[in-house]
């Protein structure tokens, strides 16, 4: 008998020995969440099996997600290399993120990346550390939300100053408030999901109002996902598909419109983005990686206005002429180096001219859906008019 109680000890010995010693998947969650929290302070938010990682010195960003617990996917794309460097760079630190705050315009006459006077020109570029490297606070916290809290000084390419309040605040859903902000039906589904949303805040706590004719800022919400060969931008249109491009030509290689929708290649390796302006809008951008059944959607809040600013890198003859949801696939630059690679799914809110005391506020929602491919059709469909098999170029 004792030696039958031996065995059984020395077998359960070994498994907790095999289970220390196997490293955790590059690629899972659990991977990321302990890659971030070897460098920075990682908030964990759940809903049941949704679980989404917050770091408040990335500005509260949500850095990735996964829909099946902690051996999940990680959706997110992180810059492993970034988070683990002392270095600071001087124009702008890449950590990735598939939710980051960030502000506009980039370039123009009201630019906030560029000095009074100076060239637009990469040499000259340069974030504001406020969006860049600077910690949001934390005022907030439960099991599926963090808000936090940042003061900001900016001051833009006309000098003008702008004092700002921003709240930002972290919500994880669950599957009934998933259903109801698509209007799908999740029950009889085999699907894991997760739905992230972030509810960003920019309020006027200086001492004069802003105007268009010394510059308005708008909310810029990016999101940095895993790009592949097998993955496809999906970018639905209303009316017609006028879109604007930026980095050059698109090659007709790597764009196509089906439906009412522009898909365009999320394999990193050609440098592309591209923006609707709002009367061609459409509340909803998304992607489909094919190789992992993996159907990735984006919601965000649009509403009459039409002043959008306008971030190209020249003085502009309509600074608020700009997009409300942008597309970008990264690529190698002129040089050969390279900032992922990444592809993003981005919206921005309109820009306002806000009296002292006066907010506008931008939500945007991230939801990735995995499993049984017959089913995220049924998903697809009923979203974007578009069967799984006809999101390819």
């Amino acid at each position: 008998m004792k030696n039958y109680y031996l065995l059984i000890i020395m077998a359960l010995s070994t498994l907790t020995s095999c289970t220390e010693d196997t490293p955790v998947k590059k690629g899972t969650f659990e991977y990321d969440v302990d890659f971030l929290q070897t460098y920075q302070e990682t908030i964990l938010l759940k809903n049941n099996n949704s679980q989404v990682a917050v770091v408040p010195a990335y500005q509260g960003r949500i850095m990735t997600s996964t829909a099946t617990g902690k051996n999940g996917k990680s959706y997110g794309w992180l810059n492993y290399d970034a988070i683990s460097s002392e270095v600071v760079q001087d124009k702008i630190n890449i950590y990735g993120g598939e939710d980051r705050f960030w502000l506009g315009p980039e370039g123009g006459q009201f630019s906030i990346f560029f000095e009074n006077g100076a060239d637009f020109t990469f040499e000259n570029w340069k974030t504001p550390q406020q969006i860049d490297t600077d910690i949001f606070k934390v005022v907030d916290q439960s099991t599926s939300s963090v808000s936090f809290l940042k003061e900001m000084k900016l001051t833009n390419y006309q000098g003008f100053p702008f004092h700002i309040e921003v709240r930002r605040k972290i919500n994880v859903f669950d599957r009934t408030q998933i259903e109801k902000n698509l209007n799908i039906d999740l029950s009889q589904l085999d699907i894991d999901f997760v739905g992230i949303e972030s509810v960003n805040g920019l309020k006027n706590i200086g001492d004069q109002p802003w105007s268009k004719e010394t510059g308005l800022l708008s909310i810029w919400i990016l999101g940095m996902l895993n790009p592949s060969d097998e993955t496809t931008i999906i970018l639905p249109f209303k009316e017609a598909p006028n879109y604007n491009t930026y980095f050059g030509d698109v090659p007709s290689s790597n764009i196509a419109i089906k439906e009412q929708s522009i898909l365009l290649k999320a394999d990193g390796k050609h440098r592309t983005k591209l923006g609707l302006p709002p009367v061609n809008t459409q509340p909803l951008a998304g992607s489909y990686d094919a190789s992992n059944n993996v159907l990735t959607v984006v919601q965000f809040s649009v509403g009459d206005e039409t002043s959008y600013v306008n971030s190209l890198w020249e003085i502009q003859d309509e600074p608020f002429k700009g997009d409300v949801v942008n597309v970008y696939n990264d690529g190698p630059l002129e040089d050969g180096s390279q900032l992922g690679p990444f592809y993003e799914l981005e919206s921005s809110s309109p820009a306002k001219e806000l009296k002292v005391n006066e907010e506008i506020k931008h939500h945007h929602i991230t939801y990735h859906f995995e499993g049984d491919k017959n089913d995220l059709n049924k998903i697809c469909l009923q979203l974007f008019n578009l069967k799984l098999d006809d999101i390819k170029i």
